[in-house]
């Protein structure tokens, strides 16, 4: 059986690098709870270079207490909010060869 260590990156914590050697897939920051464009395509980009899968982390519009507050959002909002990072996340994973 194989299992597949996972992390959450791209959210500023600063030890990302020492991270991607221990896991196989990271779930990279989209930039409303935290991160920005430049973090997560630097996270891509090293991920890639360690050999890691990348996955999105989408979250509600909340940097403030880091996507943890208890919003009331229509479906359509979520939707939006996460189709609009996912799309961007795409793209960045494009940019990077990923």
């Amino acid at each position: 059986m194989k299992i597949d260590l996972n992390s959450d990156l791209g959210e500023g914590a600063g030890h990302d690098d020492e991270i991607l050697s221990l896991v196989s897939s990271a779930n990279i920051a989209c930039g409303f709870h935290a991160g920005d464009p430049a973090s997560i395509f630097n996270s891509i980009r090293a991920a890639k270079e360690k050999g890691v899968a990348v996955g999105a982390h989408p979250s509600l519009n909340d940097r403030r207490n880091f996507g943890r507050t208890e919003m009331q959002v229509s479906a359509v909002e979520v939707y939006a909010l996460v189709a609009y990072q996912v799309g961007a996340f795409h793209a960045l994973c494009t940019a990077s060869g990923v």
